[in-house]
């Protein structure tokens, strides 16, 4: 697994399309809202998850490998 570098609000927004996502997952399937505004709730959670993840992928895609992981390639 190649570690990479990711500043901090790039992490910020990877971490937070993934917390959307399983937050509206989660709120799908769950009991403690009435039906309405649970699924009102949970599906647009998910929504927002799922759309965003195209962008959060190419963000770490696109990201350099870290520092340690480019020395170590360099004296192999």
């Amino acid at each position: 697994m190649t570690k990479r570098s990711l500043s901090i609000p790039q992490l910020i927004f990877v971490v937070g399309t993934r917390a959307a996502l399983g937050a509206g997952v989660a709120l799908l399937a769950s009991r403690r809202l009435s039906d309405r505004k649970r699924r009102a709730t949970g599906l647009t959670l998910a929504l927002v998850g799922a759309a965003t993840t195209i962008p959060a992928a190419r963000i770490v895609a696109a990201a350099k490998p870290s520092l340690w992981e480019r020395l170590a390639h360099r004296f192999e």
